[in-house]
């Protein structure tokens, strides 16, 4: 691989409000994007945070069950369609593309700045539709809940979603364009790096499965608008056709906001395992298997909706099928660590975490495929549980430890170490603390989505809400240390972790251009072959 020249760095190219609205560079998209999501991170994690301070009492304590419904709204909307599903891609994802792949910029470089346009177009129609008053359907947006007699600002919420919707094609189709046609001399699809492979797989479920959330949401708002009877029953309308389109897309969704993840863990094992990622082919295929599987598991959400026996057993049996390229993953990270030099850095640690918590996550999702289980299950805090570990442990674990791996290539300065492994620890245990019990409380019967409960989950949703203060520690610990490190951090080298990939041969920050010559690719990624090699030199 060839290096770049010394250029002006992208931070430096310009200092004007205009020079960073305006811009089409990938990396400064990248980073209005993470000052985006960071902001409805924490918004749902404020809504999340009052939640759990609703349930301490059986009782309840924020006075009134809807401002509870409206509040967990509030927090799934932002969570899901303003940080899980766009977090990696958009920020990660658009830094690091073009300079994995030896590129000057992303293929569509105007698309690219006009999806984050649209995101943020999407984001302040759905702080309108919370600061009007809300909505109290939860994330799902299920007939009734949205049906002509909700009092809520349901048209507002799926407006915003429906835009941030496009923004997610724009996003995804850009990727697609760029993998295929700006790929460095000697690149190879199998010399590509398996976050690249990861991204590619997202992508093209985000181009195909977008639209029919598109189409799903405008029928929803054609029924709110006009009264046309499409979902809602009491003017003709079939509640369980929603629920099809819905999960059609949102199942898939799920492996949008995780594959990402697993393309960050595959890059930062072999890094500090300093070993060969261990079975690259299977984890590439891995990562297509369960772009494909994922569109066929939808009717798992509805076992108890009335749909046929028949049709839930091969649900059931397709649900387990996605949960195989799933474990080959974790099976390949672990086989990569073993015997490895494995240094404990903190996007290791970050990594590490994911790993627990995803397979926990992914291991109780068996129980939820399986019909009878199900069946007791369903709507429980144990369904609660399973997503949070999976979405917020796994995925939000992968997005820190990617943010901490990448944080000084993207920003050219090194962050307190210590404080990045206290933080991951912090997350981990809190994390913990904050859902185990819930799959408990489910196991036990008690329902999600309620304001008051039996006095008898009284002690272990104390339990849970002390984990939730652990975990907001954990979560505020990185935005103070890393924001300082941008001030007083040291100076980062080109490669500060001795790892593999093109965007190590560029400065730290690369320059605007990313690569003064086109880099050549001349062996396969993950070669390390020194596992002596010095961290931090």
């Amino acid at each position: 691989m060839t290096h770049s020249a010394a250029q002006i760095s992208y931070l430096e190219d310009g200092h004007t409000l205009r020079n960073w609205l305006l811009t089409t560079d990938h990396k400064r998209i990248a980073i209005l994007y993470v000052v985006a999501i960071t902001f409805f991170f924490f918004a749902g994690g404020f809504a999340a945070f009052l939640m759990r301070y609703n349930l301490i009492s059986s009782h309840g304590l924020l006075g009134s069950a809807e401002t509870y419904n409206r509040l967990f709204s509030m927090h799934g909307i932002l969570m899901v369609w303003f940080f899980l599903v766009p977090a990696v891609p958009v920020t990660l994802g658009n830094f690091l593309t073009p300079l994995m792949l030896g590129a000057r910029d992303l293929a569509f470089p105007r698309l690219n700045l006009l999806s984050w346009y649209l995101f943020m177009a999407a984001g302040f129609v759905a702080l309108y539709a919370v600061v009007a008053g809300g909505v109290d359907t939860g994330w799902t947006f299920y007939t009734p809940l949205t049906s002509l007699y909700s009092k809520g600002h349901v048209v507002a919420a799926i407006v915003a979603i429906f835009i941030a919707g496009f923004s997610s094609i724009a996003t995804g189709l850009n990727f697609i364009v760029t993998i295929h046609k700006l790929r460095a001399p000697g690149m190879g699809w199998y010399r590509m790096p398996v976050f690249l492979w990861s991204l590619y797989a997202t992508s093209v479920i985000l181009v195909l499965a977008t639209p029919v959330l598109a189409m799903t949401l405008l029928l929803l708002a054609f029924e709110r608008i006009f009264g046309i009877g499409v979902f809602d029953p009491a003017i003709g309308g079939d509640p369980l056709l929603f629920q099809h389109l819905f999960w059609f897309y949102s199942h898939p969704a799920v492996y949008v906001m995780i594959l990402p993840g697993f393309g960050v863990i595959s890059e930062i094992v072999p890094a500090f395992s300093r070993k060969e990622l261990f079975g690259y082919k299977f984890i590439v295929w891995a990562s297509i298997a369960i772009a494909v599987i994922g569109f066929l598991v939808w009717g798992h959400h509805m076992f108890v909706a009335g749909t046929s026996l028949f049709s839930a057993i091969v649900f059931s049996l397709l649900s387990y099928m996605v949960a195989a390229p799933s474990a080959i993953k974790v099976f390949n990270w672990i086989g990569t660590m073993h015997k490895g030099y494995i240094h404990f850095d903190s996007p290791m640690l970050y990594a590490i975490g994911f790993i627990g918590l995803f397979t926990t996550g992914g291991l109780t999702g068996l129980f939820v495929a399986a019909l009878a289980a199900d069946v007791h299950l369903t709507q429980t805090y144990f369904v609660v549980a399973h997503f949070h570990y999976v979405m917020v442990g796994g995925m939000v674990s992968a997005y820190f430890a990617g943010l901490h791996f990448w944080w000084p290539k993207i920003t050219g300065r090194l962050y307190p170490e210590m404080w990045g492994r206290a933080a991951a620890i912090t997350i981990f245990v809190g994390f913990n603390l904050t859902f185990f019990p819930q799959f408990v409380l489910g196991y036990l019967g008690m329902p999600k989505r309620y304001f008051a409960y039996p006095q008898q989950f009284e002690a272990l949703n104390l339990l849970s809400s002390a984990g939730a203060v652990v975990l907001a520690i954990g979560y505020l610990l990185p935005l103070g240390y890393l924001t300082w490190s941008l001030l007083y951090g040291e100076r980062a080298s080109a490669n500060p972790w001795g790892a593999t990939g093109l965007e190590w041969t560029t400065p730290s920050p690369p320059p605007t251009e990313n690569f003064a010559v086109t880099p050549i690719v001349t062996q396969a990624p993950y070669q390390y072959e020194q596992p002596e090699a010095v961290i931090h030199e």
